[in-house]
């Protein structure tokens, strides 16, 4: 699978499309179906494109004019790949998403099963954000982020995030000559330490380096393994995944595991297993950053929770149901006597955020507050994101029982849906502990 970035499509100042950068794509991903890859092109460019069609000099500011401009871009941008790939007989279909198309499970799922006919029908699927009516409620912001989740939902392979430099770099390469290039990532937490990534985007794009992080964080917790690349060469991916990285080690943040699913995007397998935040080049390998996937990545469902919706509300826990959630051994169901505050408006099965905060905690009186930081695993001067999940109860319903055991919420309601808030079944944790206090001494 591959994202384009705007920068790599059209010309910053002309808005002209790079047509020698596309023509190369295009025979990239029919050389990959050559060899029997099955490929998704993730695409910017409508908004670049619309400036060029109505001779703008700049992208505006008014998200309506931003939005109409993307509808005059979009049609020409597909016309623009019909027309090249159409050189080859090749079928390309159009797909625009927005969060809100992901939220709903049933809509997910369809949206996965189109994905799949189409790539069984050997058709390239081209996606990209539905610019055009998205709001900033349910906009993935960036078609980085868009990438990365079209990636988890087709369980694909690769990942390649094309761009307008050959890798990540420890710094901006073109301000700061001592820049080195980063090769191989497998603790992105650690590397956000190492590296500078406050460059923005282009004039026309949305984001920069920090949205290829956040994409390669997202991606390679569905199993995807991440790579950034220089656009204007695509052929380089065929060097890159014949000579998959091996090594040994790991340092990854504990992530909830589970079995990989099937893979039904076959760009490219790997057996490399993880390393640390740098290594060497291999000097046959063209230069380029790879994000290697998790071993354990969390499953279909588990990831949609936590990735394909949006977080209508907040919970927050005290320590003891903190303990009992993150314990890599217990994992516990949400229950309402460990709820300490809850915020937004929101109704039964939609998604929450679940957090910790040790100070707020400390206020309800909570007994468990003064665990020391190592019993939390860090440092937790801040607000701690447990996971998000599916609650059983709207908050107003919560306002009512948090802090009351399970089977007082019938004196509390008139009624009980359910045991407990949100069962272990729908809570997606990102934070997972072997707490001290859970332990045999």
């Amino acid at each position: 699978m591959a994202v384009l970035g705007t920068s790599s499509i059209c010309d910053e100042v002309t808005h002209f499309p790079l047509l020698s950068t596309l023509s190369l794509i295009v025979e990239t991903i029919l050389k990959l179906k050559d060899q029997g890859h099955r490929v998704v092109l993730v695409t910017s460019g409508a908004i670049g494109v619309g400036l060029r069609r109505l001779n703008m000099p700049s992208k505006p500011k008014d998200l309506a004019q931003i939005q109409a401009i993307a509808a005059v871009g979009q049609g020409r941008l597909m016309s623009l790949y019909d027309d090249l790939f159409s050189q080859f007989n090749q079928p390309i279909a159009q797909i625009l998403l927005t969060k809100n198309d992901l939220a709903d499970r049933t809509q997910y799922l369809n949206a996965c099963n189109t994905f799949n006919a189409l790539l069984e029908m050997g058709v390239v699927p081209i996606v990209n954000e539905n610019d055009t009516i998205s709001v900033s409620e349910i906009r993935f912001g960036d078609n980085d982020t868009l990438s990365a989740i079209t990636a988890g939902m087709i369980h694909a392979d690769y990942l390649f995030l094309m761009t307008d430099v050959d890798c990540l770099y420890t710094d901006n390469p073109r301000v700061n000559p001592d820049a080195k290039p980063v090769l191989v990532v497998d603790d992105i937490a650690t590397l956000k330490e190492k590296v500078s990534v406050t460059t923005a985007g282009s004039s026309l794009g949305t984001g920069g380096m920090i949205t290829k992080l956040i994409a390669a964080e997202l991606a390679t917790a569905a199993g995807v393994t991440t790579v950034i690349t220089r656009g204007s060469t695509p052929q380089r991916i065929f060097q890159i995944i014949s000579q998959p990285i091996q090594h040994t080690g790991s340092a990854s943040p504990q992530v909830e595991r589970a079995t990989k699913e099937p893979d039904v995007s076959l760009t490219v397998s790997t057996n490399a297993v993880m390393d640390a935040s740098v290594a060497t080049p291999t000097p046959a390998m063209p230069l380029h950053t790879r994000f290697l996937a998790k071993d354990n990545p969390l499953v279909d469902r588990k990831w949609w929770i936590l990735h394909g919706l949006h977080a209508a509300g907040t919970i927050y826990i005290d320590h003891g149901a903190y303990m009992a959630i993150t314990n890599a051994t217990q994992k516990s169901s949400l229950f309402a006597a460990g709820i300490v505050a809850c915020k937004g408006n929101f109704v039964a099965q939609q998604s929450v955020r679940v957090v910790y905060s040790p100070i707020d905690s400390a206020k309800k009186g909570d007994h468990d507050s003064q665990a020391t930081d190592t019993d939390l695993g860090g440092d937790f001067t801040e607000e701690i994101e447990v996971g998000k999940g599916l609650v059983n109860y709207a908050s107003h319903e919560i306002l009512r029982i948090m802090g009351y055991h399970s089977r007082q919420i019938i004196d509390r309601l008139g009624y009980a849906d359910a045991e407990c808030v949100i069962h272990r079944e729908n809570l997606t944790r990102t934070k997972l502990t072997m707490s001290k206090s859970l332990r045999s001494p």
